[in-house]
């Protein structure tokens, strides 16, 4: 696992040694144990190396033998050593023991072709000497970043945001579109970020420069539902308790220092460790945050796993009086405002785990390829609702939205739900349904701003649109649909980034076992009455690792990262957050409009209504408002 960062000035001036490092000094949390650069004229890359696998070896940047190519890399792939038999094979040799040198070498023979044989997460830039072309490629699900600028005849590009604005003489201004997309779903869309001049490279994607500053980027790789053969529900249980095992031991063999496991006691992370028990000779070492809220607090499930299964097991309570103050730490770590508030939890998970050990599995992707999500559930639901209750949801939908209080949050939930069950398909209800603040307040926060008349009652249509013009391509199930847009935007844009910039700030390693390419390929063959039964989600996961768990530990209601953040807003993180309002700055960015944000804070003061997870989004900008560059 490293970081990877570079410049390239096609016929341009020499490119300066010093800026490619110093690019790379900006993500020394990703590699601390490593670095190297390479300078050719007009091209430069490095890396900083956190060394997992061939930890004496494989230093980057990696030459071919002949000296024609180079390569930087950051991530793991988990088949290395089944393609390095495969290629010396082919009359292949090899200097190193790591999967760096694989990749060069299995592009250098199957060319492109290369990238879909690849079982697992990388950012990776190739040079060619001889052709003068940089090829930059994106593992498949978008579990490792990569971002790129294109801009005055060069491209920089990088693992993480700030090793692109480490370049000099580049422009970076605020994307009005992506301010607006941060406050509706709490991240920005790939495939822009949050600077105009910036995108984020496509997961599954390659970009292509060559010496005459022609710029291309084309897929190599998409998600795609094939229906298999029809089988039995045990048949398919069994297809993914054996797949599970195999992946799980692969992730956990491909990696020459101690594996551990981030543990809740839900579904995706027990099984990951369920799976682990079986196949480790010692206790798996595992990692959970706990809370002073016992509403909030999954801790003892997850100590209950632990025991059962024999782990190592260590438990962080995170203090609420604490959480706060590393706002601005978390803030800087993922360089773009980014508002899920699990990422207070993931940051703590994260440093605890990186006092022990340098890698850890975790169960991320379960819940978007087995259709683990409430959504996915009602989803499926609002198939067999008649068209007259579909009409009276949308009377209640239209209702002035309910005054905050615990007697009405379900009814809020309810309400959230109506409004989007007359929407046309899966897709559409997807952007719906997974906005963070609804169109109502997002017109009052933006009245007279830049992002003002944003918010429209065409708005979602359009926006569902635009990223899939042909949603009937996907699947005729309108659940396949939902489903589908969860795994391609909101897994890499929400969950899978939290987790990268969270770990990989204390240089901590995260695996994502449901990731693994025979994982995916069994979840989008399964027919949705498999992976969604009797009313509950990830039903084959369930069943598979039922008999390895303490009874009843599977039957609880789905609880997810959460933290108590309408408890915390009325307390020190409420008062940091107005502070942070007030002396940002922002309220002179033309972005909001500051009496509907002072009004906020006094409706969630008051009990009015519950806006912490818009104030949360709100002291995330104003932290990244104060730290952009000038």
């Amino acid at each position: 696992m490293c970081g990877i960062a570079g410049l390239y000035a096609p016929g341009r001036a020499a490119v300066d040694g010093a800026t490619v490092r110093r690019q790379c000094d900006t993500i020394l949390h990703r590699g601390p144990d490593s670095h190297g650069v390479m300078v050719d004229r007009d091209f430069g890359f490095g890396m900083r190396r956190l060394s997992i696998i061939d930890v004496a070896g494989s230093d980057q940047p990696i030459h071919s033998a002949d000296g024609r190519h180079a390569i930087v890399f950051n991530g793991e792939i988990y088949n290395y050593r089944e393609l390095r038999s495969e290629l010396r094979h082919r009359g292949h040799s090899f200097a190193t023991e790591g999967d760096a040198e694989v990749i060069l070498a299995a592009w250098r023979e199957w060319g492109d072709d290369a990238w879909a044989r690849l079982d697992g997460m990388f950012g990776v830039a190739i040079w060619d000497r001889y052709t003068r072309r940089l090829t930059l490629a994106r593992d498949a699900l978008g579990i490792k970043p990569l971002y790129y600028t294109w801009q005055d005849g060069r491209l920089a590009f990088g693992s993480e945001l700030k090793a692109v604005l480490a370049v000099p003489g580049l422009r970076f201004d605020a994307d009005a579109r992506a301010v607006h997309d941060y406050f509706s779903f709490g991240h920005v869309r790939a495939p822009r970020s949050i600077y105009a001049q910036v995108g984020v490279l496509a997961p599954g994607h390659l970009l292509e420069l060559g010496p005459d500053g022609s710029l291309r980027t084309r897929a190599f790789w998409a998600a795609r539902y094939a229906p298999a053969a029809p089988r039995s529900a045990k048949d398919w249980v069994e297809a993914f308790r054996t797949t599970w095992l195999d992946t799980v031991r692969a992730q956990m063999l491909a990696a020459d220092t101690d594996v551990g496991a981030f543990l809740s006691g839900g579904v995706d992370s027990s099984a990951v460790v369920a799976a682990m028990a079986q196949v480790s000779q010692r206790p798996v070492k595992t990692f959970t945050i706990g809370f002073a809220e016992r509403a909030y607090d999954e801790s003892p499930y997850a100590e209950a796993v632990a025991r059962h299964l024999g782990c190592d097991h260590r438990t962080h309570v995170v203090d609420p009086k604490r959480a706060w103050q590393i706002l601005p730490e978390i803030q800087q770590a993922y360089d773009e405002p980014f508002a899920d508030p699990s990422a207070i939890p993931t940051w703590y998970v994260s440093e605890a785990a990186a006092r022990d050990v340098k890698v850890v599995l975790s169960g991320d992707g379960g819940d978007e390829l087995f259709f683990g999500y409430k959504r996915h559930l009602t989803e499926h639901r609002l198939r067999h609702v008649p068209a007259l209750a579909r009409r009276a949801a949308r009377g209640f939908a239209a209702l002035p939205p309910l005054p905050w209080g615990p007697g009405n949050r379900r009814l809020q939930r309810w309400q959230k739900t109506a409004r989007s069950a007359g929407l046309p398909d899966g897709g559409t209800r997807f952007f719906a349904k997974t906005q963070i603040t609804a169109p109502e307040l997002r017109r009052r926060l933006f009245a007279d701003t830049l992002l003002d008349g944003r918010d429209g009652n065409g708005a979602i249509a359009a926006l569902a649109a635009e990223y899939y013009p042909d949603m009937a391509a996907i699947s005729s199930s309108d659940l396949e649909q939902f489903a589908m847009c969860d795994l391609q935007l909101n897994l890499p844009g929400a969950m899978l980034t939290k987790v990268d910039r969270a770990s990989m700030a204390h240089a901590l390693e995260v695996r994502v076992p449901m990731l693994s390419r025979e994982m995916v390929a069994l979840a989008l063959s399964m027919p949705p009455d498999v992976k969604l039964r009797g009313g509950i989600g990830k039903y084959p996961v369930r069943a598979a690792i039922a008999p390895l768990l303490p009874a009843g530990i599977l039957d609880r209601r789905k609880q997810g990262f959460q933290v108590p953040l309408a408890e915390w807003f009325r307390d020190d993180f409420g008062a940091y957050a107005r502070e942070l309002w007030v002396g940002s700055g922002v309220a002179a960015s033309g972005y909001l409009n500051s009496r509907s944000v002072d009004a906020l804070f006094d409706e969630h003061y008051r009990g009015q209504r519950d806006h912490s997870r818009l104030l949360y989004a709100l002291s995330l900008f104003c932290l990244w408002w104060q730290a952009r560059p000038a």
